[in-house]
């Protein structure tokens, strides 16, 4: 090691001079003060402050690109804006499929077979193709006698017929239903109930879910299943007189039908859409949205593109606003729309046999839209492959890490340490990724930075809703911050309003902090058949403005860029008078490779939080071999000796992460069955079930209070 630390030493002083000797050959070529330049995204201004409130606004700035499609070409609905991009881009590809070539059987090294996919090259489906294929859909719909105005429901995985079933539906102004397809049966059963739906839209894989669904579904009729492309469905064994049907079988006889069943365009007040949202609080709501709202939610994104020759790799669920929204953004400017799934992205994912290039490989992505769950994980395995090359390996990485992070924060890249050592993981996603958004949960800033260092890609952190309409905040490309969710979008006013239960004021100084409400085109118009929530969660100012309640917490600085500091469900007061935000802490604690999921307990009448950690097997298990333990995982996860080394692990990383002591758990559970969307432990947006995984652990959480140390399951 000290042979290693001499040669760093000397590794620097080497750098030292060569920067100093190229400074001015790098500040010519690369002309860092460029990467300093915030977008033309429009101006923020103050709308409001006094006691009660303060919001900021971004009005829209000048683009030409909104002004020929939104203002010369009217687009103005879903419908109409794919078919400006069919006139105009029209034989350009735009959705691809990578082609399956079977399916095989691989036997891991433990005798456990898993089924990996061998796959080819993407296929690509024109403007023009997509639409006739759309269209056809749409009057197949129509021709199993759903009228305009009906609706169908989509529960189904990502890929191209997702999307050609949507815009189908949209020609004939048929609304959507959205359906997370990793909610449990119950939720299913209810939304499906709930928005009385004839017609639902699914796949091969989840067919047979529809054995137990559909006797509790009375109103459904018709399922279609979109095709596997190397394996029979299996059609029989369901409800009778409920017609199960292929996808391209309907789409056939929608072409049959073109001059008997014309399209219905929708107008903008039409909904399109009912998303069913995650339920982390209870029973999923169906959000409103209309086609109004989707097209104003599109022109706010389309002021953050400055599309070239770009591809998007689309994999994050249809049913969530963020993707089903981007992915037709792109459609409009022309990118190319390439399907993945997280079991196939990466050459080292799941199903990619052996000798396969995983899909980002092949498709050579340009842009993505991200959750923090997804890189959380990849910061973490680009972590434990360097740990895995030894400690030696380990003080170069993070000697390279620190200087290209250095330069970076001031504008200037880095090009010998990147061929030496960066793009090596920037092959991770395909070698060409440029642009990440992320959104649907707080970003960790020490994973924000990591990637963008590591992967040389922008990444911006938006906060948006399904109620929004999935607009918001969002930072500008060039904004090399972390922490923080940016300035309002363009056409959207941001407000901060007292929230005096949680002591958060926007009179608090340095920054004015407060519960944050948003208002604009894309705000729904409320929740299905809820009217209660809709009242709630919904109103309209004396200025005519209508607003959305979020229940988060943020704070303003003097330039209008918000940052998310706690969420009214999420605060506890402890014994002592001090609060503690526990998703904040959940964030930070999150980073650590021993911890794949957790949840921090607060009891209002302690001095401390507690905490319940699913730990990473593969971490738990080198820890338990570090203390000489030959136990199972299971017998590791009530090992006392392990369970006081986890938490004293986490404790060091709570501090250097900033947290306060009270803030950090004095005692924890570690449970080794994974919290899955089908327990009912967390979302189908894998947020956690918070009052769901309290009940379910109660007795563990009162046996960690009474004990004051680790508790074993």
């Amino acid at each position: 090691m000290a042979v290693i630390d001499l040669m760093l030493g000397v590794v620097r002083a080497v750098v030292f001079v060569y920067d100093v000797l190229t400074y001015p050959v790098y500040t010519f070529i690369q002309q860092p003060w460029e990467a300093k330049t915030r977008q033309n995204l429009g101006v923020v201004h103050q709308t409001e402050r006094n006691a009660e409130a303060i919001a900021f606004r971004r009005d829209k700035g000048a683009s030409e690109i909104y002004q020929e499609i939104i203002v010369r070409n009217g687009v103005d609905t879903v419908s109409k804006a794919f078919n400006y991009s069919v006139k105009k881009f029209g034989q350009k590809e735009c959705l691809g499929i990578r082609e399956v070539h079977g399916i095989e059987d691989e036997v891991q090294q433990n005798g456990k077979v898993f089924q990996k996919l061998s796959l080819g090259d993407y296929q690509w489906l024109s403007y023009n193709e997509v639409q006739t294929q759309a269209h056809a859909f749409g009057r197949g719909l129509r021709d199993l006698g759903l009228k305009p105005g009906s609706k169908i429901s989509m529960f189904a995985e990502t890929r191209a017929e997702w999307m050609i079933a949507c815009l189908g539906a949209f020609s004939q102004n048929i609304h959507i239903c959205t359906v997370y397809t990793n909610l449990g049966n119950d939720a299913v059963i209810h939304a499906l109930n709930e928005t009385e739906v004839t017609v639902v839209v699914t796949s091969h894989e989840l067919l047979p879910k529809f054995s137990m669904i559909l006797p509790s579904c009375p109103k459904l009729s018709h399922v279609i299943y979109m095709e596997d492309p190397v394996q029979t469905t299996p059609t029989d064994k369901f409800k009778p007189g409920v017609q199960i049907l292929p996808f391209r079988g309907l789409v056939s006889v929608g072409r049959d039908k073109v001059e008997s069943i014309p399209t219905e365009e929708p107008t903008p007040d039409d909904t399109a859409i009912i998303m069913y949202t995650s339920g982390s609080t209870g029973t999923p709501k169906g959000v409103v949205l209309t086609h109004r709202n989707l097209v104003a939610t599109m022109s706010c994104l389309m002021f953050m593109l400055n599309p070239k020759d770009d591809i998007y790799i689309a994999y994050l669920p249809l049913a969530h606003v963020l993707e089903l929204l981007s992915e037709n953004t792109m459609m409009l400017f022309g990118i190319r729309v390439g399907y993945s799934s997280p079991n196939t992205m990466t050459d080292m994912s799941t199903k990619i046999r052996k000798g396969t290039k995983g899909d980002a490989s092949v498709l050579q992505p340009t842009m993505m839209c991200a959750v923090p769950l997804i890189l959380d994980r990849i910061y973490k395995n680009i972590l434990d492959s360097v740990s895995k090359r030894g400690p030696s390996f380990q003080k170069v990485f993070n000697f390279c890490y620190e200087y290209k992070r250095y330069w970076m924060k001031r504008g200037r890249g880095t090009p010998i340490c990147d061929k030496i050592v960066f793009n090596k993981i920037r092959s991770l996603l395909g070698g060409k990724m440029d642009f990440v958004l992320v959104g649907g949960a707080p970003l960790c800033e020490k994973t924000h930075d990591f990637i963008r260092t590591c992967l040389g890609v922008t990444v911006v952190q938006g906060y948006s809703l399904t109620e929004s309409g999935c607009t918001g905040t969002v930072m500008e490309s060039r904004d090399l911050s972390t922490g923080t969710v940016g300035r309002p979008m363009t056409g959207l006013e941001v407000k901060l309003i007292n929230w005096e239960e949680g002591n958060y004021n926007v009179s608090d100084t340095p920054r004015p902090r407060g519960e944050i409400c948003l208002s604009g085109t894309p705000v729904a118009k409320g929740y299905f058949k809820v009217d209660s929530n809709t009242k709630d969660s919904f109103f309209v100012d004396n200025q005519g403005k209508r607003w959305f309640k979020t229940g988060d917490v943020g704070e303003f600085d003097s330039q209008g860029q918000l940052r998310i500091i706690d969420r009214k469900k999420d605060l506890v007061k402890l014994q002592l008078g001090e609060y503690v935000s526990l998703g904040k802490v959940e964030a930070q604690l999150k980073t650590h490779p021993l911890v794949e999921n957790i949840c921090v307990y607060g009891d209002p009448y302690k001095q401390t939080t507690v905490a319940l950690v699913v730990p990473s097997k593969v971490h738990l298990e080198a820890l338990g071999q570090r203390l000489g333990k030959t136990e199972s995982f299971e017998q590791l996860c009530t090992d006392s000796d392990v369970l006081e080394a986890v938490l004293k692990d986490l404790s060091t990383t709570g501090l250097s992460q900033g947290l306060e002591k009270f803030e950090i758990p004095s005692a924890l559970t570690l449970c080794p069955d994974p919290w899955t969307p089908e327990s009912g432990l967390i979302t189908a947006a894998f947020k956690l079930k918070r009052k769901v995984v309290q009940r379910q652990f109660q007795d563990r959480i009162n046996q960690m209070y009474s004990q004051k140390r680790p508790s074993s399951p």
